[in-house]
């Protein structure tokens, strides 16, 4: 039988990579590299961060196992470190909004009152090879570009009100984002029904789609 000491260092183990996730900060650098590979720079950009802040909740990050790294000339490129890393990530999520009072409170101060309708993944997936409904990407470009709901368009939020004639004036619009707990899918379907759009929104987004192993294309908007 394994001694006392030896169970404690195990535990220790599993406890470094609580810890490494014991940061809302940390947990949104996660969020964001669900979506795909990205520098420090544009991990900072995107998190609201500066780049030393950044640089050190990727360390921590990367001893606990969770982010891996290339380099590419003087750049170094972040990535998860496996797709069982996005599953954690996301059962942490669910755990927390299932079992802690507090996250349904905050989730509705960020997300807003939730009085949009929504579509599952299948059912989105079979209306959309069906040819039912245009399916909207409404995060940035290179989020999009790493990987995408295939045939979705891709218009970042921030862009969609000035382009907003791109989108068929007849057809019904499903937006969605990096995933549930991702504020641009809900805005884009606020701005749109105030244009007199019909839209909808996906009940979550990519990173639940990536970890359901439905169909993924990557590359640019054409």
């Amino acid at each position: 039988m394994g001694d006392a000491t030896h169970k404690s260092a195990l535990y220790d183990a599993f406890a470094h990579t609580g810890k490494a996730l014991a940061s809302g900060k940390r947990l949104e650098l996660l969020d964001l590299l669900a979506q795909g590979e990205r520098t420090v720079d544009a991990l900072a950009k995107a998190a609201g961060l500066n780049l030393t802040t950044t640089s050190a909740h990727l360390q921590t990050l990367k001893q606990a196992g969770l982010v891996a790294t290339r380099r590419e000339g003087v750049r170094i490129h972040y990535r998860l470190a496996g797709e069982d890393v996005a599953a954690l990530y996301a059962l942490l999520r669910r755990v927390a909004q299932t079992h802690q009072a507090g996250v349904e409170a905050a989730r509705t101060a960020y997300l807003g009152t939730d009085e949009t309708v929504e579509v599952g993944r299948e059912e989105l997936l079979a209306r959309a090879q069906a040819g039912e409904v245009v399916v909207l990407d409404v995060r940035p470009a290179e989020e999009y570009a790493a990987g995408h709901i295939p045939g979705a368009l891709s218009i970042p939020v921030g862009e969609l009100s000035a382009r907003i004639a791109e989108l068929p004036d007849d057809a019904e619009v499903v937006a969605y984002c990096r995933g549930a707990y991702c504020v641009l899918a809900y805005d884009a379907v606020r701005l749109l029904q105030e244009h007199g759009r019909k839209a909808i929104r996906l009940s979550d987004g990519m990173l639940e789609w990536r970890l359901a192993e439905l169909p993924v294309d990557s590359g640019a908007a054409a």
